[in-house]
């Protein structure tokens, strides 16, 4: 057996994903958390949560779309044994990330309650959402720089280092959660702002933990991180054709997530809290698809660097059939017991009734989906990261299309509109798999 097969067997791609699965279950959470205690508040709350923790990713997808293109960068330099050049990848994006952030900031306060105003018709869900998001922005600041060190680990797969971070974070939102939305230790309840001001105080304590770790047991003069680098607008330029375009796919592909909720939310409030129920649900399948989409995008991207393009179907195969054993297992679990899933999320028992049909048909979609993440992120491993954002658009444009005809103009009920997810899978896939069937993505140099 080759060095190159023995490298990305079965077991020691496991390796790299589980520590990415476990970051990503533990990140998953901060959602859950809000939600779940939002539940128990109100259904307004719930709804308008919905409504502004989807807006903030539209406007936090830009740096972590930033960052996954680093990422792959960072992947490809530590394939080809360049390590101090990770280093200057990852401070060039911080740099950059900081400066977004502010940016970020400062054109949200200008524009947020404007584009509430256009985009939501309830007055109750037009003020919660607008008070999270004013108190979740400052956070990103963290998030962003949170998002490069998340990088650098993935692209060096260095990826245990994930776990113990995301657990810190995890259980601070659980916390400050508990303290600031139900009033506690003589605070004030504070509802879906506590929501938000908790989740960003996350944010500070996982940077704070990646910073202390890095320092501590990372070996810094090797990567470059012994010291910060200077700004240099040579290399930021450089990483900008691979970085741009995860940045702008990232970004586009929650703006379509979000106007789908903007589309349920004129179908009314009680459609809005289920969806937001089974966006949650999703959440757990989706985490552990990612982590195997990740892990395909940066074993890719190491393996290219190495030399061994001849190998990069068979492993993305393996990690194929690892993806859609664990997924069609949880699955399957979810379909047998949607409420007690629903519960999760809400006390409400009529609320809980209504969310199965969405819940199921949801689930099912993941069946599709996981072929075409994993076959999306291996498209993006290669570095072709303006074909992916090509296929996505395509994949986009259907589903919009979609979404509209059946929840806008047709306006289906609430599991049929969830069939939406079908179909944005399955043309991601054709066309992913197209494109890495087709070898055009051999010899790109990044």
């Amino acid at each position: 057996m080759s060095a190159a097969t023995r490298t990305y067997s079965y077991k020691n791609i496991w390796r790299v994903a589980y520590p990415i699965l476990i970051s990503l279950v533990m990140e998953q959470m901060i959602g859950l958390t809000d939600t779940a205690f939002l539940g128990r508040v109100g259904e307004i709350e719930l709804g308008a949560s919905a409504i502004a923790i989807v807006y903030y990713m539209v406007l936090f997808m830009t740096g972590f779309g930033f960052s996954l293109g680093a990422q792959i960068i960072i992947g490809r330099r530590n394939g080809e044994g360049r390590f101090a050049e990770t280093g200057k990848v990852f401070w060039n994006g911080i740099y950059f990330l900081l400066g977004l952030s502010v940016l970020i900031i400062l054109g949200s306060e200008l524009l947020t309650p404007w584009l509430m105003r256009l985009m939501v018709s309830s007055d109750a869900i037009y003020t919660a959402a607008l008070s999270y998001v004013r108190w979740r922005l400052p956070g990103m600041v963290f998030a962003f720089m949170t998002a490069m060190y998340r990088a650098f680990y993935v692209g060096t797969t260095q990826t245990r280092t994930l776990t113990l971070n995301s657990v810190v974070m995890v259980a601070s939102n659980i916390v400050f959660n508990w303290i600031l939305i139900f009033g506690k230790f003589g605070l004030p309840a504070l509802g879906i702002t506590g929501a938000a001001i908790g989740s960003s105080l996350a944010e500070l304590v996982s940077l704070i933990f990646f910073m202390v770790y890095t320092r501590a047991r990372c070996d810094r003069r090797k990567y470059g991180l012994e010291k910060a680098a200077r700004f240099d607008a040579g290399e930021l330029k450089g990483m900008m054709p691979v970085c741009s375009w995860t940045m702008i796919q990232n970004t586009i592909s929650v703006c379509t997530w979000f106007i789908f909720f903007l589309f349920i939310e004129h179908l009314g409030e009680r459609a809005l809290a289920i969806s937001n129920i089974t966006r949650g649900v999703s959440g757990l399948l989706w985490v552990v698809l990612q982590a195997f989409a990740a892990t395909c995008s940066t074993l890719v991207s190491n393996m290219i660097g190495e030399g061994h393009q001849d190998k990069v179907m068979s492993l993305v195969k393996r990690i194929l059939k690892l993806s859609y054993g664990i997924v069609s297992v949880m699955i399957i679990i979810f379909c047998l017991f949607p409420q007690a899933l629903a519960r999760i999320y809400t006390d409400i028992p009529d609320l809980v009734t209504a969310s199965v049909p969405a819940l199921i048909v949801m689930c099912t979609s993941y069946f599709i989906n996981t072929g075409g993440q994993v076959f999306f992120l291996a498209v993006s491993g290669t570095g072709s990261t303006k074909t992916a954002f090509r296929l996505e658009l395509v994949a986009l444009f259907v589903y919009m299309v979609y979404c509209y005809v059946v929840v806008s103009a047709l306006k289906a009920d609430v599991a049929i509109c969830w069939t939406a997810e079908h179909v944005y899978a399955g043309v991601l896939l054709i066309c992913s798999w197209w494109y890495m069937k087709s070898g055009s993505w051999k010899n790109r140099r990044i």
